[in-house]
């Protein structure tokens, strides 16, 4: 499959001329519920015949500036989709409702919805997805088709109960993290790019993705900000012309006019078989149960990196490849009174937050020195040419101990993952720095008397990945920052039913 694509500039100047998006009534749509439906049952009913047909319309049209082409709506993705930010999860939501419509609209066929792959249930990629049949317009290239190793059931722990960002065990940055972010990384080729929608299992991915937000969400004590919070307010944008109401993305069930055949939140991990076993797939990964070895890198020193920032200390040229490894980095002297302050008025503003003080961060912002957070940082992050394939991603920990296994303290010490996907978000926006917010984890561990950070980066392989480097990383160091850090959330739920 071809990657074409088309300037920002470009696709702003014509994305408009085919279509009059004001005929999308998505305010009107939320008066008759729709029922999307596992690929499984979605393919033995008549809606199937109808997403092969417009699947296959929309890649015969060469016209990127035309919404019925699909090569559109890769660019809407490209251009405009936020990564590692705020409203991942919303934005998402609205761009596979537009596309939906979209579609209902070539087909002609007036129940026509998307489906999703629950990848918890059966981690395979679907078989009329792999089928290189000619004229099969689900087949695209993929590294992998086996998706078990990216899944992650962490989102939905009972101690996930804000959702957005800049709140403790934000629900959306977590998932994000894991395993939305895996997911593209293990599939690879295409998926592991800003193009992935080019690969039409993208949709169904994330037409799970949505799904699982929209089932972590339903009333359980877990708080999304209700409709009327100022976090819902403004736009989001797709293209010239077409935009959503941020509170329309609430819920798809109240706003959106769509729900889920299966809205259970998952609890276990799917069967693995393996010559007639079932078998933990991660254990086949070298080093996946204790902290890799620390390798020899040159050091950087502490220096002012940016307004309101300083590294204490980091190391460069930093090499990531099939082997797990982990980089010791010193801090500077001074850090270590700095750090035990930061993490005892962060403590403290926990504690008055969980107390409902209203100005819990203000009070304490007086105990600690300038600086508020903690940050691991990846800069001039780069991919070699076979890294940027993906097939693999890496799971970044922070001072994992010696002589104990990986996943009985992740909790603790997980910081994020980085693969070719994430590098490719971010690189959309220009030279690619990677940061991890770390002060929670730092306060887990009951850290902070030290001057050593060992940052640890797991490989995770699917079948097919990439053979020898794959990432090059300019320098990794430990950032102290003037931004706060993430607080628990004291916003209220939104009223019975309203979700």
């Amino acid at each position: 499959m071809s990657r074409l694509k088309i300037t920002r500039r470009a696709f702003l100047g014509g994305a408009a001329s085919t279509l009059s998006w004001a005929a999308f009534p998505y305010m009107a749509a939320a008066a008759t519920n729709v029922i999307r439906v596992e690929w499984q049952q979605y393919k033995q009913t008549p809606q199937y015949a109808s997403f092969l047909n417009a699947v296959r319309s929309m890649m015969a049209n060469t016209n990127a500036n035309d919404p019925n082409s699909w090569q559109y709506w890769s660019n809407v993705h490209a251009n405009y989709c936020p990564h590692r930010t705020p409203y991942f999860l919303a934005w998402h939501r609205g761009y596979l409702y537009y596309l939906e419509q979209q579609m209902k609209r070539i087909t002609g066929d007036a129940y026509f919805t998307l489906p999703y792959w629950d990848w918890f249930s059966n981690p395979h990629v679907p078989s009329e997805f792999t089928d290189n049949a000619s004229g099969n317009p689900l087949y695209c290239p993929r590294l992998n088709t086996n998706v078990y190793n990216a899944l992650d059931l962490s989102p939905f722990s009972y101690s996930v109960v804000n959702f957005q960002r800049g709140t403790a065990n934000s629900f959306e940055e977590k998932f994000e993290t894991a395993p939305h972010n895996p997911v593209h990384n293990i599939i690879g080729n295409t998926m592991a790019t800003m193009q992935s929608p080019r690969d039409p299992i993208f949709y169904l991915h994330h037409a799970n993705v949505d799904r699982l937000w929209h089932a972590w969400a339903l009333p359980d004590g877990r708080t999304m900000p209700p409709p009327t919070d100022p976090y819902w307010a403004g736009t989001f944008t797709y293209a010239p012309g077409l935009t959503i109401n941020k509170e329309q993305t609430y819920s798809n069930r109240t706003r959106l006019g769509y729900d889920y055949a299966n809205t259970s939140r998952p609890t276990t991990m799917p069967p693995q078989a393996h010559e007639g076993r079932i078998i933990r797939v991660q254990a086949q990964v070298p080093q996946i149960h204790a902290r890799p070895p620390v390798a020899s890198f040159p050091a950087t020193a502490a220096r002012t990196v940016g307004n309101g920032r300083r590294s204490i200390g980091g190391v460069k040229n930093v090499v990531l490849g099939k082997q797990s490894i982990s980089a010791r980095v010193i801090g500077e002297a001074a850090s270590t009174k700095q750090l035990q302050d930061l993490l005892s008025a962060t403590a403290d503003s926990f504690d008055a937050a969980s107390r409902g003080a209203p100005n819990a961060a203000a009070l304490a912002a007086g105990k600690s020195s300038q600086y508020k957070s903690v940050k691991i940082v990846l800069d001039n992050v780069t991919l070699t040419t076979a890294g940027a394939a993906g097939g693999y991603f890496y799971n970044v920990y922070l001072n994992l101990p010696e002589g104990v296994d990986i996943d009985e303290v992740r909790s603790k010490h997980f910081l994020g993952t980085v693969g070719a996907f994430e590098i490719s978000g971010a690189a959309h926006h220009g030279e690619v720095s990677l940061d991890f917010p770390a002060t929670a984890a730092l306060l887990k561990m009951g850290s902070g008397n030290g001057r050593e950070y060992a940052v640890s980066f797991v490989r995770v392989d699917g079948g097919a990945s990439a053979k020898g480097d794959a990432i090059s990383v300019g320098e990794v160091r430990v950032e102290f920052s003037t931004e706060a850090p993430y607080i628990i959330s004291t916003s209220t739920r939104a009223p019975a039913g309203a979700y």
